[in-house]
Order: C-alpha cells, then sequence, then structure tokens
C-alpha cells in the first residue's frame, strides 16, 4: 500500500480523534512504529491491521471509518489540497461526477506511483447515476462515498448516496441528484492566495 494512504489514514485519526488514540491503534495493531512515511510502499497486511484495530478501538464498522476518511480527505482544513484537486473537476457537482474518470491520471500528475482504481460513471437517466470504482484498494468505494458526500456540500448539491456492493470485485455506488444547487456551497478559487 502506498504510504500516502496509510498516511492519510494516520492524518484522520490524528486530527480527529487525537494522537493518542493513533498510538493505541498502532500498539493495537502490532506495527512497532507509529508513523508512517507518505513515499514509502508497505505491505498491505500493515493497512489492514491498522483499519481493523482503529475499527475495535472506535467500535464501528470499517465502511463507516472508509466512509468518514472519505469525507475528512475533502473536508478538513490539513488536506485541502486533494478537496482543490477535485474542484478543477468542474463548476457543477455534475461535472465534478464527469470528471472522475480523469482522477486516478490526474493523482498519476500529483504521485507517480500513486495507482487508484479507475472510475467508470453511467447515467442512468436524469439525475440518477452510477459510479464504479474498478478493485485495487479494497474499500475505495466507502472512501469515494466520504468524498462524494463531502464534494456534493462543497458544491452546494443535495445528493443521496448508496453503496451498491460489489460486483466481480468492482464497487458500484448509487448517486441521486436530487437538487443541483440546493445550498450555496464552499468558494473556491483557481488560484491560491499568498500569506
Amino acid at each position: 500500500m502506498h504510504g500516502l494512504v496509510n498516511r492519510a489514514i494516520q492524518s484522520f485519526v490524528c486530527n480527529t480523534y487525537g494522537e493518542d488514540r493513533w498510538h493505541d491503534v498502532t500498539e493495537a495493531a502490532g506495527l512497532g512504529f507509529s508513523d508512517f512515511e507518505a513515499m514509502l510502499t508497505y505491505d498491505d497486511d500493515l493497512t489492514d491491521a491498522v483499519l481493523d484495530a482503529l475499527s475495535t478501538e472506535l467500535r464501528r464498522e470499517r465502511s463507516e471509518i472508509l466512509e468518514d476518511l472519505g469525507t475528512y480527505l475533502v473536508s478538513h482544513p490539513a488536506v485541502e489540497a486533494l478537496r482543490r484537486l477535485l474542484r478543477f473537476g468542474g463548476e457543477t457537482y455534475v461535472d465534478f461526477l464527469y470528471s472522475l474518470d480523469e482522477l486516478p491520471g490526474r493523482a498519476r500528475l500529483a504521485v507517480s506511483d500513486l495507482i487508484l482504481p479507475a472510475m467508470e460513471l453511467r447515467e442512468i437517466r436524469q439525475g440518477q447515476f452510477s459510479l464504479t470504482c474498478a478493485p485495487g484498494l479494497p474499500g475505495f468505494g466507502w472512501v469515494m462515498m466520504g468524498i462524494l458526500r463531502a464534494m456534493a456540500d462543497d458544491y452546494g448539491a443535495l445528493v443521496m448516496l448508496e453503496h451498491a456492493g460489489a460486483h466481480d470485485g468492482a464497487e458500484v455506488i448509487a448517486i441521486t441528484l436530487v437538487e443541483s444547487a440546493f445550498s450555496e456551497g464552499r468558494s473556491f478559487e483557481l488560484g491560491v492566495r499568498a500569506g
């Protein structure tokens, strides 16, 4: 597993539940260390052990934790860069949805050895979509649920999301756009302000 993935989990836990809780999780997972290096690669079993320990520590399902991780990745000020990357997908939430198939390529431009699962958006009928996340990162569909939910808030859209399960190893998310301009949404500027 790419270190950025593990580092994201670490940041999520530290910023949401505190560093003491993170240390409890790493001890329960038997890591032997407490800080992941973002540019290293780790055995997938370490990530599984951390997620299992976190699930036990928080007394929550792994899917709920992964969805919260996705929300954190878009909404927390410590990881603003990902929100900016995603907002380049378009002016509306629907534009953003259609840009998701480009996300793995955009991620590789930023970090060449970060491989995200391919995604395919299909419009079922007006306002109803399905997003298929190819196999590759276990639980990635749940992380995308959190990202989709947080980005809907970011754009001011009202959506209903449902994780429709896995089919042939790919995770499917059902997306219903109830209203595209439900609220004002967060401001976004192309340029980053200095200072």
